[in-house]
Protein backbone atom coordinates (compact mmCIF):
# COMPACT_ATOMS: atom_id res chain seq x y z
CA UNK A 1 0.00 0.00 0.00
CA UNK A 2 1.50 3.31 -1.00
CA UNK A 3 2.03 5.67 1.93
CA UNK A 4 2.34 9.45 1.62
CA UNK A 5 5.54 11.20 2.57
CA UNK A 6 5.43 12.56 6.11
CA UNK A 7 5.98 16.33 6.23
CA UNK A 8 6.96 17.73 9.59
CA UNK A 9 6.62 21.44 10.42
CA UNK A 10 8.23 22.29 13.76
CA UNK A 11 6.39 24.97 15.77
CA UNK A 12 7.99 28.36 15.46
CA UNK A 13 7.84 28.92 19.22
CA UNK A 14 10.23 26.02 19.74
CA UNK A 15 12.60 27.01 16.99
CA UNK A 16 14.23 30.29 17.94
CA UNK A 17 16.91 29.84 15.35
CA UNK A 18 17.75 26.65 13.46
CA UNK A 19 21.21 26.53 14.99
CA UNK A 20 19.93 26.92 18.53
CA UNK A 21 17.26 24.26 17.95
CA UNK A 22 19.82 21.81 16.56
CA UNK A 23 22.12 22.40 19.48
CA UNK A 24 19.28 21.84 21.94
CA UNK A 25 18.30 18.58 20.27
CA UNK A 26 21.89 17.36 20.22
CA UNK A 27 22.11 17.96 23.96
CA UNK A 28 18.78 16.49 25.00
CA UNK A 29 17.95 13.55 22.71
CA UNK A 30 17.55 10.49 24.86
CA UNK A 31 20.75 8.45 24.64
CA UNK A 32 18.86 5.21 24.07
CA UNK A 33 17.20 6.73 21.00
CA UNK A 34 20.48 8.19 19.76
CA UNK A 35 22.09 4.77 20.08
CA UNK A 36 19.27 3.15 18.14
CA UNK A 37 19.73 5.68 15.32
CA UNK A 38 23.43 4.84 15.19
CA UNK A 39 22.50 1.17 14.84
CA UNK A 40 20.02 2.01 12.08
CA UNK A 41 22.70 3.90 10.21
CA UNK A 42 25.16 1.04 10.65
CA UNK A 43 22.63 -1.55 9.47
CA UNK A 44 21.18 0.23 6.45
CA UNK A 45 22.68 1.85 3.37
CA UNK A 46 21.50 3.71 0.29
CA UNK A 47 21.23 1.67 -2.86
CA UNK A 48 22.93 3.27 -5.87
CA UNK A 49 20.80 6.21 -6.92
CA UNK A 50 19.41 6.88 -3.42
CA UNK A 51 20.76 9.70 -1.23
CA UNK A 52 18.53 9.37 1.81
CA UNK A 53 21.37 9.15 4.33
CA UNK A 54 23.20 12.26 3.06
CA UNK A 55 21.87 14.28 6.00
CA UNK A 56 22.80 11.66 8.61
CA UNK A 57 26.21 13.04 9.54
CA UNK A 58 27.88 13.94 12.81
CA UNK A 59 27.64 17.68 12.11
CA UNK A 60 23.86 17.58 12.58
CA UNK A 61 21.64 16.82 15.49
CA UNK A 62 20.00 13.39 15.10
CA UNK A 63 16.63 15.17 15.25
CA UNK A 64 17.61 17.07 12.09
CA UNK A 65 18.22 13.88 10.13
CA UNK A 66 15.94 13.20 7.17
CA UNK A 67 12.97 11.13 8.27
CA UNK A 68 13.44 11.72 12.01
CA UNK A 69 10.88 13.59 14.10
CA UNK A 70 11.52 14.26 17.78
CA UNK A 71 9.13 15.29 20.55
CA UNK A 72 9.38 15.87 24.32
CA UNK A 73 9.42 12.74 26.45
CA UNK A 74 5.85 12.39 27.69
CA UNK A 75 6.95 10.13 30.54
CA UNK A 76 9.70 12.43 31.80
CA UNK A 77 9.04 16.01 30.75
CA UNK A 78 11.03 17.39 33.67
CA UNK A 79 14.25 15.98 32.24
CA UNK A 80 13.88 17.93 29.00
CA UNK A 81 14.78 14.81 27.07
CA UNK A 82 13.55 14.39 23.52
CA UNK A 83 12.34 11.10 22.06
CA UNK A 84 11.92 9.98 18.47
CA UNK A 85 8.22 9.88 17.63
CA UNK A 86 8.34 9.29 13.86
CA UNK A 87 10.96 7.44 11.83
CA UNK A 88 10.63 7.37 8.04
CA UNK A 89 13.42 5.48 6.27
CA UNK A 90 13.82 6.24 2.58
CA UNK A 91 12.41 8.97 0.39
CA UNK A 92 9.42 7.17 -1.10
CA UNK A 93 10.07 8.88 -4.44
CA UNK A 94 9.06 6.91 -7.53
CA UNK A 95 12.59 6.97 -8.95
CA UNK A 96 14.34 6.03 -5.70
CA UNK A 97 15.69 2.46 -5.45
CA UNK A 98 15.39 2.58 -1.66
CA UNK A 99 17.64 1.13 1.01
CA UNK A 100 19.43 -2.16 1.65
CA UNK A 101 20.77 -3.89 4.75
CA UNK A 102 18.99 -5.13 7.87
CA UNK A 103 16.96 -3.59 10.69
CA UNK A 104 18.71 -3.61 14.08
CA UNK A 105 17.08 -5.20 17.13
CA UNK A 106 17.61 -1.92 18.99
CA UNK A 107 14.73 -0.40 17.00
CA UNK A 108 12.54 -1.85 19.75
CA UNK A 109 14.12 0.58 22.23
CA UNK A 110 12.45 3.59 20.53
CA UNK A 111 9.58 3.31 22.99
CA UNK A 112 8.04 6.69 22.08
CA UNK A 113 7.76 5.82 18.39
CA UNK A 114 4.27 6.13 16.90
CA UNK A 115 5.06 5.84 13.17
CA UNK A 116 7.70 3.61 11.56
CA UNK A 117 7.85 3.59 7.76
CA UNK A 118 10.44 1.86 5.60
CA UNK A 119 9.87 2.60 1.94
CA UNK A 120 10.28 -0.16 -0.68
CA UNK A 121 13.84 -1.27 -1.32
CA UNK A 122 15.99 -4.32 -0.63
CA UNK A 123 16.16 -4.46 3.17
CA UNK A 124 16.37 -8.12 4.19
CA UNK A 125 16.68 -10.38 7.22
CA UNK A 126 14.06 -10.87 9.90
CA UNK A 127 11.80 -8.21 11.36
CA UNK A 128 13.07 -7.69 14.94
CA UNK A 129 11.15 -10.18 17.07
CA UNK A 130 10.59 -7.75 19.98
CA UNK A 131 9.49 -4.83 17.84
CA UNK A 132 5.95 -4.86 19.24
CA UNK A 133 7.09 -5.41 22.82
CA UNK A 134 9.19 -2.25 22.76
CA UNK A 135 7.10 -0.03 20.49
CA UNK A 136 3.87 -0.06 22.47
CA UNK A 137 2.76 3.34 21.09
CA UNK A 138 2.90 2.34 17.44
CA UNK A 139 0.03 3.56 15.28
CA UNK A 140 1.57 2.88 11.87
CA UNK A 141 4.08 0.22 10.83
CA UNK A 142 4.87 -0.13 7.13
CA UNK A 143 7.78 -2.26 5.90
CA UNK A 144 6.29 -3.24 2.54
CA UNK A 145 8.12 -3.89 -0.69
CA UNK A 146 11.37 -5.17 0.73
CA UNK A 147 12.97 -8.60 1.17
CA UNK A 148 12.21 -9.50 4.77
CA UNK A 149 12.17 -13.19 5.64
CA UNK A 150 11.08 -15.15 8.69
CA UNK A 151 7.82 -14.81 10.62
CA UNK A 152 5.50 -11.93 11.40
CA UNK A 153 6.48 -11.11 15.01
CA UNK A 154 3.92 -12.29 17.56
CA UNK A 155 4.68 -9.12 19.52
CA UNK A 156 2.72 -7.04 16.98
CA UNK A 157 -0.59 -8.60 18.02
CA UNK A 158 -2.63 -6.68 20.57
CA UNK A 159 -0.80 -3.35 20.36
CA UNK A 160 -3.26 -0.87 21.88
CA UNK A 161 -2.91 1.93 19.28
CA UNK A 162 -1.79 0.14 16.09
CA UNK A 163 -4.06 1.27 13.26
CA UNK A 164 -2.18 0.20 10.11
CA UNK A 165 0.18 -2.76 9.65
CA UNK A 166 1.61 -3.20 6.15
CA UNK A 167 4.16 -5.99 5.70
CA UNK A 168 3.14 -6.84 2.14
CA UNK A 169 5.43 -7.70 -0.75
CA UNK A 170 8.17 -9.38 1.24
CA UNK A 171 9.19 -13.04 1.72
CA UNK A 172 7.67 -13.70 5.14
CA UNK A 173 6.61 -17.19 6.15
CA UNK A 174 5.06 -19.09 9.02
CA UNK A 175 1.72 -18.76 10.73
CA UNK A 176 0.05 -15.37 10.84
CA UNK A 177 -0.26 -14.37 14.53
CA UNK A 178 -3.88 -15.15 15.35
CA UNK A 179 -4.15 -12.06 17.54
CA UNK A 180 -3.86 -9.79 14.49
CA UNK A 181 -7.23 -11.09 13.26
CA UNK A 182 -9.06 -11.01 16.59
CA UNK A 183 -10.83 -8.31 18.60
CA UNK A 184 -7.76 -8.39 20.90
CA UNK A 185 -6.21 -5.93 18.42
CA UNK A 186 -9.03 -3.38 18.81
CA UNK A 187 -7.43 -0.44 17.05
CA UNK A 188 -6.15 -2.37 14.02
CA UNK A 189 -8.10 -1.26 10.96
CA UNK A 190 -5.73 -1.93 8.05
CA UNK A 191 -3.83 -5.24 7.74
CA UNK A 192 -1.79 -5.91 4.59
CA UNK A 193 0.25 -9.12 4.41
CA UNK A 194 -0.19 -9.69 0.68
CA UNK A 195 2.39 -11.14 -1.70
CA UNK A 196 4.61 -12.85 0.83
CA UNK A 197 3.93 -16.36 -0.44
CA UNK A 198 4.70 -18.31 2.72
CA UNK A 199 2.31 -16.99 5.36
CA UNK A 200 0.00 -19.73 6.57
CA UNK A 201 -2.66 -20.60 9.12
CA UNK A 202 -6.43 -20.17 9.17
CA UNK A 203 -8.66 -17.14 9.61
CA UNK A 204 -10.25 -17.53 13.07
CA UNK A 205 -14.01 -17.53 13.49
CA UNK A 206 -13.82 -14.50 15.80
CA UNK A 207 -12.42 -12.47 12.89
CA UNK A 208 -16.05 -11.49 12.34
CA UNK A 209 -15.98 -9.56 15.64
CA UNK A 210 -13.00 -7.40 14.73
CA UNK A 211 -13.32 -3.80 13.58
CA UNK A 212 -11.12 -3.94 10.47
CA UNK A 213 -11.99 -2.22 7.22
CA UNK A 214 -9.08 -3.20 4.92
CA UNK A 215 -7.58 -6.71 4.94
CA UNK A 216 -5.33 -8.06 2.18
CA UNK A 217 -3.92 -11.55 2.74
CA UNK A 218 -3.59 -12.46 -0.93
CA UNK A 219 -0.90 -14.66 -2.45
CA UNK A 220 0.09 -16.67 0.58
CA UNK A 221 -0.58 -20.21 1.85
CA UNK A 222 -3.63 -19.65 4.06
CA UNK A 223 -5.92 -22.66 4.50
CA UNK A 224 -9.30 -23.40 6.07
CA UNK A 225 -12.75 -22.02 5.44
CA UNK A 226 -13.91 -18.43 5.23
CA UNK A 227 -15.69 -17.19 8.37
CA UNK A 228 -18.24 -14.36 8.31
CA UNK A 229 -16.53 -11.03 7.64
CA UNK A 230 -16.51 -8.09 10.05
CA UNK A 231 -19.46 -5.74 9.50
CA UNK A 232 -16.97 -2.86 9.14
CA UNK A 233 -14.97 -4.40 6.27
CA UNK A 234 -14.67 -2.43 3.00
CA UNK A 235 -11.83 -4.26 1.21
CA UNK A 236 -11.10 -7.96 1.62
CA UNK A 237 -8.80 -10.21 -0.39
CA UNK A 238 -7.58 -13.76 0.18
CA UNK A 239 -6.80 -14.35 -3.50
CA UNK A 240 -4.28 -17.05 -4.42
CA UNK A 241 -4.30 -19.02 -1.19
CA UNK A 242 -5.37 -22.58 -0.34
CA UNK A 243 -8.76 -21.92 1.26
CA UNK A 244 -11.73 -24.21 0.73
CA UNK A 245 -15.33 -24.91 1.67
CA UNK A 246 -18.57 -23.20 0.75
CA UNK A 247 -19.63 -19.59 1.22
CA UNK A 248 -22.98 -20.49 2.75
CA UNK A 249 -23.69 -18.30 5.76
CA UNK A 250 -20.69 -16.04 5.20
CA UNK A 251 -22.60 -13.03 3.87
CA UNK A 252 -26.21 -13.68 4.71
CA UNK A 253 -26.76 -12.76 8.36
CA UNK A 254 -27.78 -9.42 9.79
CA UNK A 255 -24.18 -8.40 10.44
CA UNK A 256 -23.16 -8.78 6.78
CA UNK A 257 -20.72 -6.06 5.71
CA UNK A 258 -22.88 -3.28 4.29
CA UNK A 259 -19.87 -1.24 3.13
CA UNK A 260 -17.84 -4.00 1.46
CA UNK A 261 -16.79 -2.59 -1.92
CA UNK A 262 -14.00 -4.98 -2.98
CA UNK A 263 -14.12 -8.76 -2.52
CA UNK A 264 -11.46 -11.05 -4.01
CA UNK A 265 -11.70 -14.78 -3.30
CA UNK A 266 -10.13 -15.87 -6.59
CA UNK A 267 -7.60 -18.67 -7.02
CA UNK A 268 -8.60 -20.82 -4.05
CA UNK A 269 -10.54 -24.06 -3.67
CA UNK A 270 -13.93 -22.71 -2.60
CA UNK A 271 -16.80 -24.93 -3.69
CA UNK A 272 -20.58 -25.24 -3.77
CA UNK A 273 -22.83 -22.65 -5.32
CA UNK A 274 -22.19 -18.91 -5.07
CA UNK A 275 -24.83 -17.65 -2.61
CA UNK A 276 -27.15 -14.91 -3.89
CA UNK A 277 -26.09 -12.88 -0.83
CA UNK A 278 -22.70 -12.30 -2.46
CA UNK A 279 -24.39 -10.42 -5.31
CA UNK A 280 -26.67 -8.55 -2.90
CA UNK A 281 -23.93 -6.74 -1.00
CA UNK A 282 -25.20 -3.16 -1.22
CA UNK A 283 -21.83 -1.42 -1.74
CA UNK A 284 -19.88 -4.03 -3.68
CA UNK A 285 -18.40 -2.81 -6.96
CA UNK A 286 -15.76 -5.53 -7.52
CA UNK A 287 -16.59 -9.24 -7.06
CA UNK A 288 -13.67 -11.49 -8.00
CA UNK A 289 -14.48 -15.18 -7.58
CA UNK A 290 -12.59 -16.77 -10.46
CA UNK A 291 -10.54 -19.98 -10.48
CA UNK A 292 -12.32 -21.86 -7.72
CA UNK A 293 -14.56 -24.92 -7.75
CA UNK A 294 -17.95 -23.20 -7.67
CA UNK A 295 -20.81 -25.12 -9.29
CA UNK A 296 -24.53 -24.74 -9.85
CA UNK A 297 -26.37 -21.85 -11.46
CA UNK A 298 -25.95 -18.19 -10.58
CA UNK A 299 -28.80 -16.53 -8.72
CA UNK A 300 -28.31 -12.78 -8.99
CA UNK A 301 -30.83 -10.37 -7.46
CA UNK A 302 -31.23 -6.94 -8.96
CA UNK A 303 -28.01 -5.07 -8.36
CA UNK A 304 -28.27 -2.16 -5.92
CA UNK A 305 -25.38 -0.46 -7.73
CA UNK A 306 -23.60 -1.13 -11.03
CA UNK A 307 -20.56 -3.34 -10.54
CA UNK A 308 -17.21 -2.24 -11.91
CA UNK A 309 -16.25 -5.88 -12.43
CA UNK A 310 -17.77 -9.31 -11.82
CA UNK A 311 -15.44 -12.24 -12.45
CA UNK A 312 -16.74 -15.79 -11.94
CA UNK A 313 -14.60 -17.32 -14.69
CA UNK A 314 -12.81 -20.68 -14.53
CA UNK A 315 -15.28 -22.50 -12.30
CA UNK A 316 -17.93 -25.17 -12.95
CA UNK A 317 -20.94 -22.85 -13.01
CA UNK A 318 -23.95 -24.05 -15.00
CA UNK A 319 -27.29 -22.53 -16.00
CA UNK A 320 -27.88 -19.33 -17.90
CA UNK A 321 -26.13 -15.97 -17.70
CA UNK A 322 -28.31 -13.88 -15.35
CA UNK A 323 -29.82 -10.77 -16.90
CA UNK A 324 -29.03 -8.80 -13.72
CA UNK A 325 -25.31 -8.98 -14.61
CA UNK A 326 -25.96 -6.53 -17.45
CA UNK A 327 -25.08 -3.65 -15.10
CA UNK A 328 -21.45 -4.81 -14.74
CA UNK A 329 -18.78 -2.68 -16.36
CA UNK A 330 -16.69 -5.80 -17.02
CA UNK A 331 -18.14 -9.31 -16.89
CA UNK A 332 -16.12 -12.53 -16.97
CA UNK A 333 -18.17 -15.75 -17.10
CA UNK A 334 -15.77 -17.63 -19.39
CA UNK A 335 -14.55 -21.18 -18.84
CA UNK A 336 -17.64 -22.49 -17.11
CA UNK A 337 -20.55 -24.76 -18.14
CA UNK A 338 -23.14 -22.08 -18.81
CA UNK A 339 -25.82 -22.66 -21.43
CA UNK A 340 -28.75 -20.93 -23.14
CA UNK A 341 -28.73 -17.57 -24.86
CA UNK A 342 -26.86 -14.57 -23.52
CA UNK A 343 -29.59 -12.18 -22.26
CA UNK A 344 -30.48 -9.35 -24.61
CA UNK A 345 -29.84 -6.83 -21.82
CA UNK A 346 -26.24 -8.04 -21.52
CA UNK A 347 -25.66 -7.89 -25.27
CA UNK A 348 -27.21 -4.43 -25.48
CA UNK A 349 -25.00 -3.20 -22.66
CA UNK A 350 -21.89 -4.28 -24.60
CA UNK A 351 -22.95 -2.60 -27.84
CA UNK A 352 -24.06 0.55 -26.02
CA UNK A 353 -20.60 0.85 -24.44
CA UNK A 354 -21.78 0.45 -20.87
CA UNK A 355 -20.09 -2.95 -20.52
CA UNK A 356 -16.54 -2.63 -21.82
CA UNK A 357 -15.57 -6.31 -21.44
CA UNK A 358 -17.64 -9.46 -21.87
CA UNK A 359 -15.71 -12.71 -21.78
CA UNK A 360 -18.10 -15.64 -22.21
CA UNK A 361 -15.90 -18.06 -24.17
CA UNK A 362 -15.52 -21.76 -23.34
CA UNK A 363 -19.10 -22.40 -22.26
CA UNK A 364 -22.10 -24.09 -23.91
CA UNK A 365 -23.97 -20.89 -24.84
CA UNK A 366 -26.37 -21.20 -27.75
CA UNK A 367 -27.05 -17.63 -28.84
CA UNK A 368 -26.08 -13.97 -28.62
CA UNK A 369 -28.75 -11.41 -29.64
CA UNK A 370 -26.42 -8.82 -31.12
CA UNK A 371 -28.26 -5.57 -31.92
CA UNK A 372 -27.74 -3.97 -35.37
CA UNK A 373 -25.03 -1.68 -34.05
CA UNK A 374 -21.26 -1.61 -34.52
CA UNK A 375 -19.25 -2.85 -31.59
CA UNK A 376 -17.58 0.13 -29.85
CA UNK A 377 -13.81 0.32 -30.31
CA UNK A 378 -13.43 0.32 -26.54
CA UNK A 379 -15.30 -2.98 -26.08
CA UNK A 380 -13.71 -6.42 -25.73
CA UNK A 381 -16.12 -9.23 -26.64
CA UNK A 382 -15.26 -12.93 -26.71
CA UNK A 383 -17.84 -15.65 -27.40
CA UNK A 384 -15.64 -18.35 -28.95
CA UNK A 385 -15.87 -22.08 -28.23
CA UNK A 386 -19.58 -22.17 -27.48
CA UNK A 387 -22.50 -24.01 -29.08
CA UNK A 388 -23.36 -21.26 -31.56
CA UNK A 389 -22.12 -19.50 -34.61
CA UNK A 390 -20.40 -16.27 -33.76
CA UNK A 391 -22.67 -13.31 -34.60
CA UNK A 392 -19.74 -11.47 -36.20
CA UNK A 393 -15.97 -11.50 -36.39
CA UNK A 394 -15.95 -8.97 -33.58
CA UNK A 395 -17.17 -11.70 -31.21
CA UNK A 396 -13.70 -13.27 -31.45
CA UNK A 397 -11.57 -10.18 -32.06
CA UNK A 398 -11.64 -9.31 -28.37
CA UNK A 399 -10.55 -12.76 -27.19
CA UNK A 400 -7.35 -13.03 -25.16
CA UNK A 401 -4.43 -14.35 -27.19
CA UNK A 402 -3.90 -17.23 -24.76
CA UNK A 403 -7.61 -18.00 -24.38
CA UNK A 404 -7.58 -21.30 -26.27
CA UNK A 405 -9.53 -22.34 -29.38
CA UNK A 406 -11.46 -19.65 -31.24
CA UNK A 407 -13.65 -22.00 -33.27
CA UNK A 408 -17.05 -23.35 -32.23
CA UNK A 409 -17.31 -26.14 -29.70
CA UNK A 410 -17.55 -29.63 -31.33
CA UNK A 411 -21.16 -30.48 -32.15
CA UNK A 412 -21.12 -33.72 -30.18
CA UNK A 413 -20.50 -31.74 -26.99
CA UNK A 414 -23.59 -29.62 -27.68
CA UNK A 415 -26.15 -32.40 -28.30
CA UNK A 416 -26.74 -33.33 -24.67
CA UNK A 417 -30.09 -32.41 -23.15
CA UNK A 418 -28.09 -30.81 -20.37
CA UNK A 419 -25.05 -29.37 -22.09
CA UNK A 420 -24.13 -27.36 -19.02
CA UNK A 421 -23.20 -30.54 -17.17
CA UNK A 422 -21.88 -32.54 -20.10
CA UNK A 423 -18.30 -33.42 -20.83
CA UNK A 424 -15.72 -31.18 -22.40
CA UNK A 425 -13.29 -28.68 -20.95
CA UNK A 426 -15.98 -26.15 -19.93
Amino acid sequence: MALPSILVILPALLLGSQAAWSAQQAATLHERDAAALRDVRAGLRDLPGSRFFDSWDDARSPCAYAGVVCAPDEDDRASGALRISVLTLGTGLANSPGLAGTLPASLASLSALTDLVLYPGSVSGAIPVDIGSGLRRLRLLSLSGNQFTGPVPESLAGLPDLHTLDLGNNHLEGAIPTGLLLPSSPSLKVLILANNGGLSGEIPALFSSSQMFHVDLSRNAITGTLPPLPPTIRYFSVAANEMQGSLDGVFGDRSAPANLAFLDLSMNNFSGSIPPDVFALPSATSLLLSRNNFTGPLTVPAAPLPWAVVDVSHNGISGEVPEALAVAGSLYVNNNRMSGDVPRAVASSVFAGRMTTLYAQHNFLTGFPAPPLPLPDSAALCLSYNCMELPSASAADGCPTIGGPLEARPAEQCRSTDVGSSGGDG
